[in-house]
C-alpha cells in the first residue's frame, strides 16, 4: 500500500499556516512532510498521536474561531480527515458538519447548476495558480488559494 497523506492549510484573522503527515493510515508510519511552517513534528507518530496533534493545530490556528473545512469537492475531501478525526480521537474540531464546498460555492457565486460546474470550466481568477501535484499538503495549499479566490471573486460581470 503506498503511503497517504495528510495537509491542511489555514488562513484567517490568526494568520496562516500548514500541517503535513505521511504515512499508511492505522498502521503508525506517518512521518512530516517538508515545507510546512507551523507544523508540529509527528516524525515516526501512530494514527492516534498525528490525529491529536492535527486537532490541536487546527484549534490553535482557529483562534478561538470555529474552524471549518474546506474542499472541492468537500463531499470527497471530508469523508476522510472526518473518519480519521473520529476514529483516532473520537471527535472532530470542525464538529460533524463544519465543511465547506467550494464547488456549491462557485456554482451559487456563478449562477450555475452544480452539475454544470468543473474545474475546467471555471474562468481563471478564482483558480489556484499552483500546479496540482497530488502531494496532500500542495493540494492543502492549492485548495486555500481557491478558497480565498473565490471569496473574493465577484462573480461573473454578466450571468446567463
Amino acid at each position: 500500500m503506498p503511503p497517504a497523506g495528510a495537509g491542511a492549510r489555514a488562513a484567517g484573522p490568526a494568520g496562516g499556516g500548514t500541517f503535513g503527515c505521511r504515512g499508511v493510515p492505522g498502521l503508525g508510519s506517518f512521518r512530516p512532510m517538508a515545507g510546512r511552517r507551523v507544523t508540529p513534528s509527528i516524525e515516526g507518530a501512530e494514527p492516534e498521536r498525528a490525529m491529536r496533534e492535527f486537532t490541536d493545530w487546527v484549534r490553535e490556528a482557529a483562534a478561538g474561531a470555529q474552524p471549518v473545512m474546506c474542499g472541492y469537492p468537500a463531499p470527497y475531501d471530508w469523508t476522510f480527515p472526518y473518519g480519521y478525526l473520529i476514529r483516532f480521537t473520537g471527535s472532530s474540531p470542525f464538529g460533524h458538519s463544519g465543511c465547506l464546498d467550494m464547488k456549491t460555492l462557485y456554482a451559487t457565486k456563478a449562477g450555475l447548476p452544480l452539475r454544470a460546474v468543473a474545474k475546467g470550466t471555471m474562468p481563471r481568477e478564482p483558480l489556484s495558480r499552483r500546479r496540482h501535484t497530488h502531494h496532500a499538503l500542495d493540494d492543502a495549499i492549492e485548495q486555500a488559494e481557491l478558497f480565498a479566490n473565490l471569496m473574493a471573486w465577484p462573480g461573473p460581470s454578466h450571468r446567463p
